[in-house]
C-alpha cells in the first residue's frame, strides 16, 4: 500500500511537471509571434539550429538583397530554456534546503548522542554506586557474620564460666549453710553442756545431802553454804555463756542485766532479723535473679562478673557488687529504713559514678525496684563496652 501511495505521488508530480513545460513553451511562442507581427513579417520564423531564413522565391532581386543583408547581420541567438533555468534554480534551492535539512538532521542526531551518552554516563555511574553499596553491604554481612560467630563462642565460654561460677556460687552456699549448721550444732553443744552442768549440779547437791544425812553433822549451815556457793558458780557459767552468746549477735548488753532478760534480749534480736529478712526476701530474689540474668547474657569474655551478697540476718543488708572488689565498694545497696520494715526499702545506686542516687520504696514496690536495678546496670554494662571499644 505504502509504494502504491508512492508511485501515485511520483506520476503526479511528473504531470505536473509536463504541463508546466507545455505553458512554457506555448507562452514563448506567443512572445516570438508577436514580436514578428511588430516587426511587419506575415510569415512566421521557425527556429532551427542552424539559425538561418530561407525563402520559398528566389526569383525577385530584392529578395536577395535582404537575404544578403541578412547574412551580413550577427547571427546570434540566445536560446534559453526556462523550463531547465527553473529546474536549475529549483535543484540550487533544493540543495540549500537539503543542506539546510541536512544540518538540522545532525543537529538532531548530535543532541540525541549527547543525550544518549549523558544518559549512559548517569547509569554508569549508577551502576558503580549500586556495586559500590552492594560490596558495602556484602562487607557489613561478613563483619555482622563473624560478629555473630564470635559472639556464639562468647556465648559457649561465657555458658562455660557461668556453670563453673554457679558450681562455685552452689559450693559457697553449701559453704555458708555447713557453717550456719555447725554454728548451730555449737550452740546445741553449748546448751547439752549447760544442761550436763545443771545436771551435774543436781546430782551432786544431792550427793552432799546424802553425805551430810549419813555423817548427822551439826552444823548443816556450812554446808548448805558450800551447795549455794556451787549453785551460784554453776549459774554464773550458764549466764556467761548466754551473755557471750547475745553479745555476738551484736546486741547491747549491760552489766547488771540476768539470765531472763538476757534470754529475752536474744529473743527479740531473732525475731527482728527474721522480720527484716522476711521484708527483704522478694528483694533480694529479684536482685540475684538480675545478676544471674546478667552474667549468662550480657556478660563478655574479658568482664568481671557481678555477685549478689546477701547480710539480711547478719545487718540487714543486700548489695550488688563487681567480683573483684570489695564488699564496701558495692554498686547497689538495698537495706530496711531506720531497720523498721514498716517505714519502707531504701536502694542507693553508684553504678554512676557521676552520680549517686538514693530511693525508697514500699514492700509492695517490688516491680518498680527491679525495673530501676535493670536500668542502672544495663547503663553500667554499656559505658564499659564503650570504654573498651574506644
Amino acid at each position: 500500500m505504502k509504494k502504491k501511495k508512492k508511485n501515485k505521488k511520483k506520476i503526479k508530480k511528473r504531470k505536473k511537471i509536463l504541463r508546466k513545460r507545455l505553458v512554457i513553451k506555448k507562452q514563448t511562442k506567443r512572445n516570438i509571434n508577436k514580436k514578428i507581427k511588430k516587426r511587419g513579417l506575415t510569415k512566421k520564423i521557425k527556429f532551427s539550429k542552424k539559425k538561418n531564413y530561407k525563402s520559398k522565391s528566389k526569383d525577385n532581386f530584392l529578395l536577395e538583397i535582404i537575404r544578403f543583408q541578412q547574412k551580413l547581420k550577427p547571427n546570434f541567438k540566445i536560446k534559453i530554456d526556462l523550463f531547465k533555468l527553473d529546474r536549475v534554480i529549483q535543484g540550487f534551492f533544493q540543495k540549500i534546503d537539503d543542506k539546510i535539512q541536512e544540518f538540522k538532521k545532525l543537529r538532531l542526531e548530535e543532541k540525541q548522542r549527547l543525550k544518549i551518552e549523558e544518559f549512559e554516563r548517569k547509569e554508569k555511574e549508577k551502576r558503580a554506586a549500586e556495586d559500590e553499596q552492594k560490596e558495602q553491604e556484602n562487607l557489613i554481612l561478613k563483619i555482622k557474620e563473624k560478629e555473630l560467630k564470635e559472639e556464639k563462642k562468647l556465648e559457649k565460654e561465657r555458658n562455660k564460666d557461668l556453670k563453673k561460677f554457679l558450681r562455685q556460687e552452689q559450693a559457697i552456699v553449701r559453704k555458708e549453710q555447713a557453717e550456719r549448721q555447725k554454728r548451730f550444732l555449737q550452740e546445741l553443744k553449748i546448751e547439752q553442756q549447760i544442761e550436763k552442768f545443771r545436771v551435774r549440779e543436781v546430782k551432786e547437791l544431792e550427793k552432799l545431802e546424802k553425805i551430810s544425812l549419813k555423817e548427822k553433822r551439826d552444823d548443816y549451815s556450812g554446808l548448805q553454804e558450800r551447795i549455794d556457793k556451787l549453785k551460784q558458780k554453776y549459774q554464773l557459767i550458764r549466764d556467761q555463756k548466754i551473755r557471750e552468746r547475745v553479745e555476738a549477735l551484736g546486741v547491747e548488753v549491760q552489766e547488771g542485766d540476768d539470765r531472763e532478760t538476757l534470754l529475752q534480749k536474744e529473743k527479740n534480736y531473732t525475731l527482728e532479723r527474721q522480720k527484716i529478712e522476711n521484708a527483704l526476701e522478694s528483694f533480694y530474689r529479684s536482685a540475684n535473679s538480675l545478676v544471674f540474668q546478667l552474667n549468662k547474657r550480657h556478660i563478655t569474655r574479658h568482664m568481671s562478673i557481678f555477685r549478689c551478697i546477701d547480710r539480711r540476718f547478719e545487718n540487714g543488708e543486700v548489695y550488688i557488687k563487681w567480683d573483684e572488689v570489695p564488699d564496701d565498694e558495692w554498686l547497689i545497696l538495698i537495706y530496711i529504713k531506720d531497720n523498721s520494715p514498716d517505714k519502707g526499702i531504701v536502694i542507693e545506686d553508684k553504678s554512676n559514678p557521676e552520680k549517686n542516687v538514693s530511693n525508697e520504696y514500699k514492700p509492695s514496690e517490688i516491680f518498680k525496684a527491679s525495673d530501676m536495678m535493670v536500668d542502672s546496670l544495663t547503663q553500667l554494662l554499656e559505658r564499659e563496652r564503650s570504654k573498651k571499644d574506644s
